[in-house]
């Protein structure tokens, strides 16, 4: 019997060693993607009347893996010299072409802080992906420029319905899906929401809808019964109920990943410092929170000089004006206070774009 199972087994164990050492197919980069049209150095001015037209029509030369494969391509647009660290997608194609409309150019351009009828110095880059294992190709950045109209922006968003309506408003009602005061957004239509929301109970409970309704397909909950995993369940309705301990009432900045469906809530309270705040850069003016403006304010004594916002005592999270024009951005630009006074200050974190006032009383 012996005889007979070990050559068997030693056939087996060839077998094995063979399927342990297959490898991928040996593959040769012989080409990065390269733009046909239009011509580095083209300029745009767009018009709202033509804003369904097309634009420009992107063509490329194929990337070249050295063997036949599918290969996605996305078209990037950035700010020139960014080096495409916060890109904008202009589309994802199988083919070597993409057409922009004058309205989704005007939209990526003002969603990416260009200001209207100023020319804007962007660039377009082409990334090519086939398989995770393989690399990803990218053609040379294309410069443009292009000046956008003034459009008013309606951003993508979540709803939040939930038991903390109520208490935050009593003229709301709880678990509201179409509360378009409990939303949060997605500036870049990216994927990645987030909004302050605020909390006026020990335990809340909530989900995030794609639309303002109750509808199986488009409601985002936990798929962990506890409620807080960390992890979000799209669709099915969502699993179940989002699950946030509070400490105390405070204001949450609350942020849903969908592209690797995550989600976080971090208590914030909010304060000003800078040279021209009472404690200089060494620590906060605490602001006010007014639930039912939705705003925070302080009213103080400001020197000439520089103040940004900043939350919960430190730099994690902080709140600057590059511009400057009123509009605020994360580690943005410090903003001067050009001479002493008492000042009422308002810090407005309640739609997709952050805005501040400084008043002199």
């Amino acid at each position: 019997m012996k005889n007979i199972l070990y050559p068997f087994i030693l056939a087996l164990l060839v077998l094995a060693v063979g399927c342990e050492e297959e490898e991928h197919p040996v593959y040769q980069v012989l080409g990065d993607p390269a733009f046909t049209s239009p011509a580095g150095g083209t300029t745009y001015v767009l018009l709202e009347e033509n804003e369904e037209d097309t634009l420009v029509s992107f063509t490329w030369d194929p990337a070249n893996y050295g063997f036949q494969a599918p290969v996605t391509y996305r078209v990037h647009l950035d700010e020139a010299g960014n080096n495409f660290q916060e890109p904008r997608e202009l589309g994802k194609v199988t083919e070597t072409k993409l057409e922009v409309t004058v309205g989704k150019m005007n939209s990526a351009l003002l969603a990416m802080g260009m200001q209207p009828e100023q020319p804007a110095n962007v660039e377009v880059r082409i990334m090519a992906t086939v398989h995770p294992d393989l690399d990803t190709l990218y053609s040379t950045p294309l410069a443009l420029t292009i000046t956008p109209f003034e459009k008013i922006i309606v951003y993508p968003k979540l709803y939040v319905p939930g038991s903390y309506q109520n208490e935050w408003n009593p003229d709301w009602a709880e678990w509201d899906a179409a509360n378009e005061h409990t939303t949060i957004f997605s500036v870049k239509d990216d994927g990645k929401y987030e909004g302050y929301l605020y909390f006026n109970e020990a335990e809340v409970y909530h989900k995030f809808t794609m639309v303002p309704g109750w509808e199986e397909d488009y409601t985002i909950g936990d798929p962990d019964p506890g409620g807080e995993s960390g992890t979000l369940q799209i669709g099915s309705w969502g699993g179940n109920n989002i699950k946030v301990v509070t400490g105390g009432a405070g204001v949450f900045l609350v942020k849903a990943n969908l592209n690797d469906a995550t989600y976080s809530h971090t208590k914030t309270h909010w304060g000003l410092i800078g040279s021209a705040t009472p404690g200089e850069w060494d620590y906060d003016t605490d602001m006010t929170y007014d639930p039912i403006e939705d705003v925070w304010t302080l009213t103080v004594d400001l020197t000439a000089g520089e103040i940004k916002f900043r939350a919960n005592d430190g730099w994690d999270i902080n709140l600057g004006d590059t511009g400057p024009d009123g509009k605020l951005e994360y580690g943005g630009d410090n903003i001067a206070i050009a001479e002493a006074g008492n000042y009422t200050i308002t810090l407005d974190l309640s739609n997709a774009i952050y805005t501040y006032t400084v008043t002199k009383n």
